[in-house]
């Protein structure tokens, strides 16, 4: 059975930095994406960051020049430095991907259970 587990959140101070990992585990054929997305109380989930299997990466504007979103396609890991941070960064960040698992070959969308991240001083 196919996880997504992250890991890596907790409270920072504003202007400071976290890195999250997520590490898809299981029997997995193929990754095509992997993304972060957030969801802050009161408010619609939305995408942070995604990358493809290529690297190349999207961000939203909301995070472009602070945070950077990079894969580790061996180890089935996506990663989200998180630099510069703001207190409306505050929310709990989600991994998705778009994989198929061996047992099917169909792809498929996955989510983790999400970590929180908390910037306040």
């Amino acid at each position: 059975q196919v996880q997504l587990v992250e890991s890596g959140g907790g409270l920072v101070q504003p202007g400071g930095s976290l890195r999250l990992s997520c590490a898809a585990s299981g029997s997995i054929f193929r990754i095509v994406t992997m993304s972060w997305h957030r969801q802050a109380p009161g408010k619609q989930r939305e995408l942070v960051a995604s990358i493809t299997s290529s690297g190349s990466a999207n961000y939203a504007d909301s995070v472009k020049g602070r945070f950077t979103i990079s894969r580790d396609n061996a180890q089935n890991t996506v990663y989200l430095q998180m630099n510069s941070l703001k207190p409306e960064d505050t929310a709990v960040y989600y991994c998705n991907s778009g994989l198929a698992p061996s047992s099917t070959y169909t792809y498929n969308i996955y989510w983790g259970h999400g970590t929180q991240v908390t910037v306040s001083s």
